[in-house]
């Protein structure tokens, strides 16, 4: 007899990012899994999020707590509907010898979060597993997003389904809902080049609006900020849907720093799409020696 291999290749790698998408909505994308070998492969679909020992397997502390290095669960949120967040078609079926197969994964999020995630596995004859795809995806209420620093929330939702009465309230009465970034730079000690750090911010895809902007924002940059030896790049625009842009932050350190005392200083930054958002970034800089 003759000993076979199965051989694949997948058009994704260990992670498919679905992006943002406004709440409610549902948008999917294609894996491609080809059979380079010269066998029929029968393949089987499985989510994580639908394994049958993963009520056992969350009786544990969360990894934020025990990992620093690891914030986020392999199954992240879920859907307050019951319905999984994620979804692939087909589950089951065959590929025969140098054919390939599409599989379709649905993101569908009902409420805001950022960190709805789960992992697919793709089994050969019900038991080899042949691919590991981290899923992962995020939810807005809004047109819009912003993304980067250092996180300052917690990565797991509460069991409760909690109504955002704040927010709301605020808004009706005219303010603002206020959110924080911290920013972190350090500057390596004798270096020509200033300690970086960068905010994204995004307008979630969707049907663009002809002659009007999705999202327009402003980091306001006053004279506290360029006094401590910080400068931006690109500190306001506008954005169509689907687009996102990157605020660069850069520090050197001025003449008469006290290291003893390194600067904390902040900025507003104002984002505007169907509602107007305000986060206060908080920028902190640092002298480092070279390593």
């Amino acid at each position: 007899g003759h000993g076979v291999v199965p051989s694949t290749e997948c058009s994704v790698g260990e992670v498919l990012d679905m992006g943002y998408v406004l709440a409610g909505d549902t948008v999917t994308a294609t894996v491609k899994i080809e059979n380079t070998s010269n066998l029929t492969l029968p393949f089987s679909i499985q989510l994580e999020s639908l394994s049958p020992t993963r009520d056992r397997d969350r009786q544990k502390i969360p990894s934020f707590l025990t990992s620093p290095l690891q914030r986020t669960e392999i199954v992240g949120t879920q859907n307050y509907n019951g319905f999984s967040v994620f979804s692939v078609s087909p589950t089951e079926g065959k590929i025969e010898a140098g054919m390939s197969q599409d599989f379709v994964v649905t993101f569908s999020p009902d409420h805001e979060s950022l960190y709805y995630s789960d992992r697919l596995k793709v089994l050969f004859f019900g038991k080899q597993t042949a691919h590991e795809i981290q899923l992962k995806g995020a939810a807005r209420d809004h047109l819009m997003f912003v993304e980067g620093g250092v996180p300052l929330d917690v990565p797991v939702e509460s069991l409760a389904v909690a109504s955002p009465v704040a927010p709301q309230e605020a808004l009706k009465g005219g303010k603002e809902a206020v959110r924080s970034l911290l920013l972190l730079l350090e500057y390596v000690e004798g270096s020509a080049e200033p300690a970086r750090a960068d905010i994204t911010v995004g307008a979630v895809e969707g049907p663009v609006v002809a002659g009007k902007q999705a999202v327009e924002f402003s980091l306001d940059s006053g004279p506290e900020l360029q006094r401590a030896g910080f400068s931006l790049d690109g500190p306001s625009g506008a954005l169509e849907r689907g687009q996102r842009q990157r605020i660069g932050v850069s520090w050197v350190p001025p003449a008469d720093l006290q290291t003893s005392d390194p600067p904390l200083v902040s900025a507003l930054l104002t984002v505007k799409g169907d509602i107007t958002e305000s986060y206060r970034v908080l920028l902190r800089a640092r002298v480092v020696s070279a390593p």
